[in-house]
């Protein structure tokens, strides 16, 4: 499938299938890999020379934004597959593939009347896909949240000792609790070990001696207990800081305990569910917004090229997906199918001609020209 596409119109001056039969031909002989396909455009209603003018100004800008949601939309659905394990689905609009939508493009009437006024319709289309980018947004930020929570978890439970949620490393064995004794968990830098077990029992009184046990160890700290009298423990935390010891709180709660286990069970489950739905929601949105698309891109040709040509409406739409290094080949063969008296006038930049740089991405050239990226 290419990614890259020419939609281009060239003026009709005899009939377009006889232009039709031409253009095939020139691009059989001289650029054999170039697929080539018509674009059906509809007559759709012409309106004043006035409106077409102020439309053909926004129609650029407006192309960049609906082309640009298009994009976010593939993306999130690239992300959301990658994070599934999903192998990537072919887009689709309507159950056909996107280049087959575009290369086989068939106006909806149901959806766009053709007698509705082409403000109507660019204006229709722009508020669709803005309400769809709307959408996205709520949903991806839904679902970030909950990410965010998840997150905000796995760092504790899988971040050093110094911050880590410690309940999953303790058991209750490890822990004393009476009416005058406490038992404190200690986060002693690895490499201190030796320091710690010779100096604990002195950094206050009334410690119970040999008490302290090592529960775990990480890359940087080991987590010990250490028992002690209730009344002492601030001044053991006060000791144990100033010889570089942490003394976290903690709190053996079996409740507490149980209800953060619930809890990340909820958020993986909610997450799984919010990714599942986003993608799907993605999968359609993605064909909605394309189908939308397309039905701009016809618009947009239709505009340009009565504004090119004139009335009445007399063009050959058709859509080319030339390679990279057949690109002038193509346009040479393009540009000798149009009048030869406009061409020297419509010469890119580099040829200097008196309309270079004039159209935006629609490059200058004898005929209505601009590129769709569908990836």
């Amino acid at each position: 499938m290419a990614s890259r596409y020419w939609v281009v119109s060239l003026p009709v001056h005899n009939s377009p299938s006889t232009l039709w039969n031409n253009l095939q031909d020139q691009i059989s002989k001289h650029s054999f890999d170039t697929p080539l396909y018509r674009f059906n455009i509809p007559n759709l209603r012409v309106g004043t020379l006035d409106s077409l003018l102020a439309l053909s100004d926004d129609l650029l800008k407006s192309n960049a934004f609906i082309e640009g949601v298009s994009h976010k939309i593939r993306r999130q659905i690239e992300e959301l597959e990658r994070v599934s394990g999903l192998e990537t689905n072919a887009l689709t609009v309507d159950g056909v593939p996107v280049d087959s939508y575009l290369t086989r493009f068939v106006w909806d009437e149901a959806r766009y009347p053709t007698m509705s006024p082409l403000r109507e319709i660019v204006d229709g289309i722009h508020t669709q896909v803005a309400k769809i980018e709307d959408d996205l947004k709520v949903r991806v930020s839904e679902y970030n949240n909950v990410r965010g929570q998840l997150n905000a978890i796995n760092r504790k439970q899988s971040g050093s000792l110094a911050v880590r949620d410690l309940s999953n490393l303790v058991k209750p064995e490890d822990i004393i609790t009476s009416e005058h004794l406490v038992t404190l968990l200690a986060i002693v830098p690895k490499y201190s070990q030796k320091d710690w077990l010779s100096s604990y029992e002195t950094l206050t009184t009334y410690v119970v001696p040999r008490s302290s046990k090592k529960l775990y160890e990480d890359n940087e700290y080991a987590l010990y207990t250490v028992t002690l009298f209730g009344r002492v423990a601030d001044n053991f935390r006060t000791s144990a800081r100033e010889r570089g010891f942490q003394v976290r709180d903690f709190e053996y709660s079996p409740e507490a305990q149980e209800n953060r286990k619930q809890e990340l069970e909820k958020l993986v489950q909610d997450q799984d569910n919010l990714r599942s739905s986003l993608l799907q929601w993605c999968y359609a949105s993605y064909g909605e917004v394309f189908s939308s698309w397309m039905h701009f891109c016809a618009v947009r040709v239709f505009a340009e090229s009565i504004l090119r040509y004139g009335l009445p409406p007399s063009f050959l739409a058709c859509v080319l997906a030339p390679s990279v290094k057949g690109e002038k080949k193509v346009r040479t063969i393009l540009e000798g199918l149009c009048d030869s008296a406009n061409s020297t006038y419509w010469k890119t930049e580099d040829e200097g001609g008196a309309m270079a740089g004039l159209g935006g991405d629609a490059d200058a050239h004898p005929y209505v020209s601009f590129t769709i990226n569908i990836a």
